[in-house]
């Protein structure tokens, strides 16, 4: 399995695979950080499709093509916001990489990337979203599940929490 998995620092715009995840708000409208860049990149074909999807609920995805993007597709999910972990928000951070997992599989993708979905306006402490994201991703993949999944961090921090957790693994 680890051979399927991979950490990098790096421009999730910028990456040739055949889907990168996008870290979206519920109403899917425009956003910064990771969501804003993704729009950026991908034009007004892309920011129009979301406006026809409407709505994303947390823990759940929805898929795109990707348009001006390298990749091919654009699954967008919605990272619960952080409340201190009582509210099922654990449940539904992992659900957003296993939501997104399953539209991959159902729609023929192999490579994917995913950045830090939650950890940014959502408030989500870095290591426990690593956690979560790096455990949902193994189990899919241990359950049958035939991507090869990259972890695009912002920062090298963050490359080296999930390269730990995939050296570990």
């Amino acid at each position: 399995m680890k051979d399927r998995l991979s950490a990098i620092q790096a421009d999730i715009t910028t990456l040739a695979v055949d889907a990168i995840v996008n870290a979206a708000n519920a109403p899917l409208r425009p956003g910064g950080g990771v969501d804003g860049a993704i729009r950026r990149a991908g034009g007004p074909e892309l920011n129009a499709e979301l406006v026809r999807v409407g709505y994303c609920a947390p823990g759940s995805a929805v898929i795109t093509p990707g348009y001006r993007l390298p990749a091919g597709f654009v699954i967008h999910t919605v990272a619960p916001i952080w409340l201190g972990g009582h509210e099922e928000e654990e449940r539904l951070l992992a659900s957003c990489y296993s939501s997104a997992l399953n539209l991959a599989e159902g729609n023929g993708i192999v490579t994917i990337a995913f950045p830090a979905v939650g950890t940014g306006a959502y408030g989500w402490p870095a290591r426990r979203a690593s956690e979560l994201a790096f455990e949902a991703v193994r189990s899919h993949l241990a359950r049958g599940g035939k991507q090869h999944v990259t972890f695009c961090c912002f920062s090298d921090a963050d490359r080296e929490r999930y390269a730990a957790l995939i050296e570990g693994a």
